[in-house]
């Protein structure tokens, strides 16, 4: 670790997120903007135009997560940065559909450039605090998403000014995590610290532990993201404003994930889990029962569940899947995200042709499998941990 600055790599990184995090709230700004009252498209095509988001961002993560080995975090970084900009042009750009979805996608890789290099380098540098320092990392998903919210409010509803300057926006931050990575050095992943082969690293993304938490990202991230990104058409009946919602749910997570350390130390990541699918589950449930300011309330307990799900997911891989290295990080968002992808058009279906209450419903299914997954989880490490001390 000789002549690494890890403040500066962690704060560069933080920016990075934040690039990451934007996109995913002025996409969902610019959900109306390309809808049946602007461009003219339905939902469900919204729905497919976004999912390049997701799946961009999965590719990006499986195969930058060997990469990360191969090339380097800083390469993978640097891929990063430069799919970032060729997406903020080309939406700036878009004007159909499919302009719409190359443009997404182009973001959405970068995206996963972004999770790829930074997970596993920050899982590198704080070897002993790997869940803390994840979370801490990750305030800045929910924190760029409030900052993303807030920007494109101002930019569109109290400024009234285009939609094109509220995607160029995005250069601010883009541009900061350029200048702060431009000429660092990085450490190679922890895969490589402890000498783990490659044949080892494949062969552990096959154990049934590393396979189980894979099918649990699948439902975590569902929960999360495929709420968050189409709260425009889930709330647009429940309050006026749909964009404050989100920005409202992301700042309870970034508060949450700030303070994680003492819930981490406390309950443990599988305790974390299980507490986060109960109360996403409640959320989901009273969001489609709620209208006007109780709407706030449903949204508070919805972010009291998703704030922990995806660091701490990457987190107890990371504690207690090592071996899967940097691939099995990539394997986990990269699961999550294409999950993301499915759900979206699904969710535009639902809306177009019957209501958002029936889709909030139909999304609350995914928690209340995760409670029971969660629990048998849980379950499982106290006896696992019985055995190591005996």
């Amino acid at each position: 670790m000789e002549n690494i600055n890890k403040n500066r790599l962690f704060l560069a990184s933080c920016l990075a997120l934040i690039t990451t995090a934007m996109t995913f709230a002025i996409r969902a700004r610019l959900e109306t903007v390309f809808g049946p009252e602007g461009v003219g498209l339905t939902l469900e095509q919204i729905g497919y135009a976004f999912t390049p988001a997701f799946f961009g961002f999965t590719l990006a993560m499986i195969f930058g997560g060997p990469l990360v080995d191969f090339l380097g975090i800083k390469k993978i970084t640097w891929i990063a940065f430069v799919t970032h900009a060729i997406g903020i042009v080309w939406t700036i750009m878009a004007d159909s559909m499919s302009s719409l979805f190359l443009a997404t996608l182009f973001v959405g890789i970068g995206n996963g450039m972004v999770e790829a290099a930074l997970n596993p380098m920050i899982a590198s540098m704080y070897t002993n605090e790997k869940t803390k320092m994840l979370n801490r990392f990750h305030v800045w998903f929910p924190g760029g998403i409030v900052i993303g919210s807030l920007v494109g409010w101002l930019v569109m509803d109290v400024l009234g000014l285009s939609w094109q300057i509220m995607v160029a926006t995005l250069f601010i931050p883009l541009i900061i995590y350029g200048g702060l990575f431009y000429g660092q050095n990085f450490p190679v992943t922890e895969r490589v610290q402890m000498g783990i082969s490659n044949k080892k690293m494949f062969s552990s993304i096959g154990k049934p532990l590393f396979l189980f938490m894979m099918f649990c990202m699948f439902l975590t991230a569902a929960s999360e993201l495929g709420t968050t990104q189409r709260i425009e058409s889930l709330l647009k009946e429940s309050v006026a404003v749909p964009l404050l919602v989100l920005a409202f749910i992301n700042g309870i997570m970034a508060l949450g994930r700030l303070f994680a350390g003492p819930v981490v130390h406390k309950l443990k990541p599988a305790g974390m889990l299980l507490y986060s699918a109960i109360f996403t589950f409640i959320g989901l449930w009273l969001l489609t029962v709620t209208s006007g300011g109780m709407t706030f309330v449903a949204a508070a307990v919805f972010a009291i569940g998703v704030t922990f799900f995806w660091p701490t997911m990457l987190g107890f891989v990371a504690e207690y899947l090592p071996e899967t290295g940097a691939l099995g990080l990539s394997i986990m968002g990269g699961a999550g995200m294409f999950s993301v992808s499915l759900v979206l058009p699904i969710m535009g279906k639902l809306m177009d042709d019957a209501n958002a209450a029936e889709a909030l419903r139909t999304m609350s299914v995914l928690p209340a499998i995760l409670i029971v997954a969660f629990i048998g989880l849980n379950i499982y490490m106290k006896k696992r941990n019985k055995t190591e001390q005996a």
